[in-house]
């Protein structure tokens, strides 16, 4: 190891609050990888639950690895080593296994890079007894790992903690009988409904070159993938398990206040995959906040949706009460109370985001969005007159069934909110600065807009640029575009099946070169990203069981198409989707 590396290590680490160092004798020793920079992969609360759930079991010793960026990428590829953990700066390669954290499609590239500089073959057919077992875990797993499943051993489906245990208990103890590795998957598969070995399935194309059928090779392969859920959320809620202000939230504690949201948005995978909603009881959020406070007085509250959290005006009035400081990402304009926007104020929150999603009220009807033209001005007035606060403003082109007229009233609703917020500010003489966030619509597996294509490049640059130029003359309004191109390459990992995986690899090969990898793919990728679905094609993920029914995404599919909006959920009180 080269003393600059270790060096380099040891400063990252002398800055860190928290960090858990284990002796490896006799222990089951995992690296855990997350497929992107430390200062990304740390500012990831999932990520930080899993390494902290892990090593509070006595027989694992869990360390991190992460995809080395800057100084030190320039002095591995001069020294020629391969990659290490964090903690003890030990090979990939020694663990017994690797386990990544996967939470956005972009970062499935970085996978192949990290096995490759570990120097672990990159496909597991290729992989033996010296090899680790290479498995992964996070949404991306149970949305649909079709796209890298040829790199992987196994994948763990579902939220960790009913999971966890029983799967750390049965992979110990086939570690220690040294059962060989086809055995372990075998009991694996067996043993863990949640468990997905993809080798144990082959899959079969009709001649349009849909799938015709998945085949279970193996006797313990299950047809239905069952994805782990923890309902309801009955343990402390996730909590920063390491403080380092090497991240995105530097010296802020995140903390999960609940998953899942009952808005229904049909456009959201997590508003599907996460149901039902579910809030940690407000007693253990409360005891949690106030252990934490011994060491931090910053807070970042996470949920999908703040402001429907039952007691989340107590929790922030909580933390302001003694001291401390929170912030949250987005709020519903619906849900904005006086309550909540006084203690943002209170708390010194200076962005105040909110995500009308479209432009027009019949487009925000189609994607189930529930909130009005007339609602969103209205939240817009009620964060003006409290205070000067920055509004940061979400928007999605590309939706199914937009117009130009949808488009164009995003320009319409910016006005109009430009204008409130001009009013209300007028005493103050100084207005709030306004910000929009405009993303291409991508679909995702597990939502009603699964069977829509996405729209082509060449129309998406198209509004892009007049969007930019017809704000543009409006002044004082900062815009941020996502780039289409990533978009596109997004979408073919949200909707492709095994085949894309090729692709995958070619871009590694080509080192990053997207363009030279369309080239010489085998598969023509726009299959997956530009045609229709039909509602009884199989589609690459339908063997994965989040307890939705298809039946009801087909029902909510076809009143988008109709422009009605469906009620949000109700958790307990209805039996709509078949996830209560």
């Amino acid at each position: 190891m080269p003393d600059r590396i270790a060096s380099l290590y040891r400063a990252r680490l002398s800055k860190e609050k928290g960090t858990i160092r284990k002796e490896w004798g006799g222990k089951l020793s995992i690296a855990l990888c997350y497929p992107n920079s430390y200062r990304i992969g740390m500012s990831s609360l999932g990520f930080q639950t899993i390494y902290h759930l892990l090593n509070r079991r006595e027989e694992v010793v869990a360390e991190r690895v992460f995809l080395p960026e800057g100084p030190e990428l320039s002095l591995r590829l001069e020294e020629g080593k391969g990659l290490v953990s964090l903690e003890s700066l030990s090979p990939l390669q020694r663990f017994d296994v690797v386990a990544f954290s996967l939470s956005f499609e972009n970062d499935f590239p970085n996978i192949l890079r990290i096995l490759d500089l570990g120097r672990i073959p990159l496909l597991a057919e290729e992989r033996d007894e010296a090899h680790p077992l290479v498995m992964a875990g996070g949404v991306i797993t149970f949305l649909n790992p079709e796209p890298i499943s040829p790199f992987f051993d196994f994948f763990l489906t579902g939220e960790a903690e009913p999971v966890l245990d029983p799967f750390l208990d049965l992979l110990s103890g086939l570690k220690r009988s040294r059962s060989p590795r086809k055995e372990i998957l075998l009991r694996l598969a067996e043993e863990i409904p949640s468990v997905y070995v993809p080798s144990f399935y082959s899959v079969e194309y009709n001649r349009d070159g849909t799938i015709r059928e998945r085949i279970p090779l193996e006797s313990p392969a299950r047809e239905r993938i069952e994805v782990a859920r923890l309902n309801p959320l009955c343990e402390a809620p996730a909590i920063s398990a390491i403080r380092t202000p090497d991240t995105e939230f530097a010296g802020r504690i995140l903390v999960e206040l609940g998953r899942g949201c009952g808005r229904s948005c049909r456009f959201c995978a997590a508003g599907y995959v996460y149901r039902p909603p579910r809030g940690h009881p407000l007693p253990q959020i409360l005891s949690s906040l106030q252990k934490a406070m011994s060491e931090e007085k910053k807070f970042g509250l996470m949920a999908p949706s703040i402001s429907d959290i039952p007691g989340v005006d107590e929790v922030t009035g909580f933390i302001l009460d003694r001291g401390g400081s929170f912030s949250v990402s987005s709020l519903r304009a619906d849900g904005l109370t006086p309550e909540m926007i006084e203690n943002l104020k209170r708390s010194g929150q200076k962005t105040m985001t909110i995500a009308p999603e479209a432009g027009s009220d019949r487009l925000r009807k189609v994607i189930n969005k529930h909130l009005s033209e007339e609602q969103i001005i209205e939240a817009v007035g009620r964060i003006a007159s409290a205070g000067q606060f920055a509004v940061r403003l979400y928007f999605l082109i590309g939706l199914p069934t937009e117009t130009r007229e949808d488009v164009n009233g995003i320009l319409d609703l910016v006005k109009h909110i430009k204008h409130r917020l001009v009013k209300e500010s007028a005493t103050r003489g100084k207005i709030g600065q306004l910000r929009l966030s405009i993303n291409c619509f991508i679909p995702k597996s597990f939502t009603p807009f699964q069977w829509f294509p996405m729209e082509s490049l060449d129309t998406l640059k198209e509004k892009q640029k007049w969007l930019k130029k017809s704000l543009s003359r409006e002044g004082g309004i900062k815009v941020n575009f996502d780039v289409a191109k990533w978009a596109n390459m997004q979408a073919i990992f949200s909707l492709g099946d095994r085949r894309a995986a090729h692709l995958l690899r070619l871009v590694h090969e080509h080192q990053g070169d997207w363009n030279k990898a369309r080239r010489f793919s085998e598969f023509n990728p726009d299959f997956f990203v530009y045609r229709p679905k039909d509602l009884k094609e199989v589609l690459p993920w339908d063997f994965l069981d989040h307890g939705i029914r298809k039946e009801h995404l087909i029902k909510e599919y076809k009143l988008a198409l109709k422009g009605e909006e469906s009620e949000p959920c109700h958790p307990g009180d209805c039996i709509r989707c078949g996830a209560c």
